[in-house]
């Protein structure tokens, strides 16, 4: 497995930015938000080459943008910048491009809402994919779906039966196994749980986000919190076990840190339990 995480350079210089993954122990990275391969061709070939002069993998352009809006000028500007995206991914080999199915939520882009597990929403989310993909085409790039604990891709078998549907060898499988925890059974029991998701996806996982989740011991209700890992109820040892298991170059990238420093923790953290679980970071 390759580690990576973001790196805190602002400046739009792709040497820099990739040295400082390299400076950090990273061998993998996340497509900078500024680059985009049809205003900045030249420095998307700059990027390119500084990754394979430096040997850091590009784990995943990230998309974030909710194409089942229900607003419909909010949803065709979500497309249109998802097919960018696609492309950047596609210019740049990234392994892959990487967005949420949509959300029918009208508060928040990647909320939660009752229609979510419908045969109506699950339709227009495979529409919506085929739609993106059919745009691009890629051939050297796949674009990959957030697994989300308010949807219905929340596991490896309702992933594995959107992939079918979709049809469309260009559509990959992205995993975020935390976000595959919803209740506190999960939680508790995450190194069967794992186990399991990881028999289902096989080989096939592209890029992975890591973090942990602690359940919130003052609340008389479940409040799930996403913490620095290491400090959660996930059994990082069995887990970076399972991903060990993967193809080497797979990366796994710490996310969802408010500063460097805590993301020079996380790191910190997970390789002491890398040497615990007896696995190496490339």
């Amino acid at each position: 497995m390759r580690l990576g995480a973001p790196v805190f350079i602002t400046e739009k210089d792709p040497e820099l930015f990739v040295a400082g993954h390299v400076l950090k122990g990273y061998r993998a990275a996340y497509c900078p938000d500024w680059l985009n391969a049809d205003t900045d061709p030249d420095a998307c070939r700059a990027f390119k080459a500084s990754l394979a002069k430096h040997d850091v993998v590009l784990a995943e352009v990230g998309i974030w943008k909710n194409v089942l809006s229900p607003n419909p000028a909010e949803a065709k500007a979500a497309f249109d910048y998802s097919v960018r995206r696609l492309q950047t991914a596609e210019a740049l080999e990234a392994r892959c491009a990487v967005n949420i199915v949509g959300s029918w939520c009208e508060t928040n882009w990647d909320g939660p809402h009752e229609g979510h597990y419908s045969a109506d929403f699950f339709d227009a989310a495979v529409e919506a994919a085929r739609k993106v993909i059919d745009a691009v085409k890629p051939q050297k790039t796949r674009m990959t779906f957030e697994i989300m604990p308010c949807q219905f891709i929340d596991c490896a078998a309702e992933y594995l039966r959107f992939i079918k549907a979709v049809n469309r060898s260009a559509a990959g499988f992205h995993l975020d196994p935390t976000n595959s925890i919803s209740n506190p059974r999960l939680l508790y029991d995450n190194a069967v749980f794992f186990k399991r998701e990881f028999a289902g996806f096989g080989d096939l996982v592209l890029s992975i986000h890591l973090k942990d989740l602690r359940l919130d011991p003052a609340e008389f209700t479940v409040r799930m919190e996403e913490v620095v890992i290491g400090k959660g109820n996930i059994d990082y040892p069995n887990l970076l076990r399972l991903i060990d298991k993967l193809p080497p170059d797979t990366p796994g990238m710490l996310e969802h840190l408010a500063t460097e420093e805590l993301y020079d923790e996380a790191a910190s953290s997970i390789r002491a339990l890398a040497d615990t679980a007896g696995v190496t970071f490339r």
